[in-house]
């Protein structure tokens, strides 16, 4: 099932259980990726919806942090149950030990050794978690650590 659709039947179970937060979360994430489709003029695949997603994720990551520096507590409880929303939309975190084997098979895969071979070292990483929702800060630092 595409996501829009996904998301289309988790509006109307919220509607019919009268769940207002959740509700308004899915409304955005649907605003948000249709505004994309119309932007781009041409329907969205699943990489892009990922990317899409990926955004919207990482922008409440960043609204939480900076409501929790200004201790508007209300405003960042909010937020992360908006940001448990989305993470129910998209694959699965790589765990620790996949982010490491993949950082691991990349460098050998390269032939890395140093911290000016990190793109090469990403890219090939990235391509290893493909499918996985991958934060690419937390990849960057564990690759700068390995390669360091």
């Amino acid at each position: 099932m595409a996501l829009l659709d996904q998301i289309q039947a988790g509006m109307v179970q919220a509607m019919k259980a009268k769940q207002e937060a959740r509700l308004s979360a899915l409304r955005m994430i649907k605003t948000a990726l249709k505004k994309h489709e119309v932007d781009s003029m041409k329907p969205l695949d699943e990489a892009t919806e990922l990317q899409v997603m990926s955004t919207l994720l990482k922008q409440r990551k960043e609204s939480i942090e900076m409501f929790r520096k200004a201790n508007r507590l209300e405003l960042a409880e909010k937020e992360e149950a908006e940001l448990k929303i989305i993470e129910s939309y998209l694959p699965s975190a790589p765990t620790g030990e996949e982010m490491d084997a993949a950082v691991e098979a990349a460098m050998s895969e390269t032939g890395a050794a140093s911290l000016k071979q990190m793109g090469m070292v990403m890219k090939a990483a990235q391509a290893k978690l493909a499918g996985k929702r991958v934060d690419g800060k937390t990849l960057s630092e564990r690759v700068r650590a390995k390669l360091s």
